[in-house]
């Protein structure tokens, strides 16, 4: 890299302005892969997106699938960094722990609707992010598992592994079909219906 990328500018690092960028480019980049149109992110766009020339680009990011993982990952962890902060706030009562997780991941679907499809759409195809789907779908199972050990007390075993897991895939193929028309209900109904859902499985395994 050289130097003059580095120096300091109008009290600004070098090093802030190339994460300013990065920021850009992957708020473009989700843009152009969330976008009602389905996928549409290459280079060229995003960078005309961003404001930003393919110098900068290949400055943050080796390629577009590095670049589309970093989208992805940017979705998960901010959709996952706010349902925690939303479960700690709900305060100790399991059924509030439970109504305000799943509120918080619908709104956060149905508010930003490049999340939901980044995360959930059918029609985004790519290889890459049907593994990083995959990922992700373990990454929320252990959340979950983690909320069931703390609240529950229950050790870690199989069959915690098993109930996480099934719960966090059919509450993302509810999603899926709801953000597809697949599944006709209202953002209340579907709420309600998957915490009914969720404390009967919480009672479950709290009994056990």
């Amino acid at each position: 890299m050289a130097a003059a990328d580095m120096r300091t500018y109008g009290g600004v690092s070098g090093a802030d302005r190339r994460a300013e960028r990065r920021a850009q480019l992957i708020e473009a980049g989700l843009d152009l892969l969330g976008g009602a149109e389905g996928d549409q992110l290459t280079v060229r766009r995003v960078c005309q997106r961003a404001g930003l020339t393919a110098r900068y680009f290949y400055e943050s990011f080796p390629g577009r699938d590095e670049l589309v993982a970093a989208v992805y990952e940017h979705v998960v962890q901010t959709v996952a960094a706010a349902a925690l902060s939303a479960l700690e706030a709900a305060g100790p009562e399991t059924d509030a722990k439970i109504r305000a997780g799943i509120e918080h991941l619908v709104r956060a679907v149905a508010g930003d609707p490049r999340h939901g499809r980044v995360l959930f759409s059918v029609t985004l195809t790519d290889p890459l992010l049907a593994r990083r789907r995959l990922e992700s779908s373990t990454f929320f199972a252990r959340l979950l598992s983690g909320q069931a050990r703390e609240v529950y007390g229950i050790a870690d075993s199989p069959e915690l592994d098993l109930v996480a897991q099934f719960v966090v895939g059919g509450l993302a193929q509810t999603l899926t079909a709801w953000l597809s028309g697949a599944l006709t209900v209202s953002e209340e109904e579907i709420v309600a219906e998957c915490v009914k859902l969720f404390t009967a499985i919480a009672g479950r395994e709290g009994a056990g």
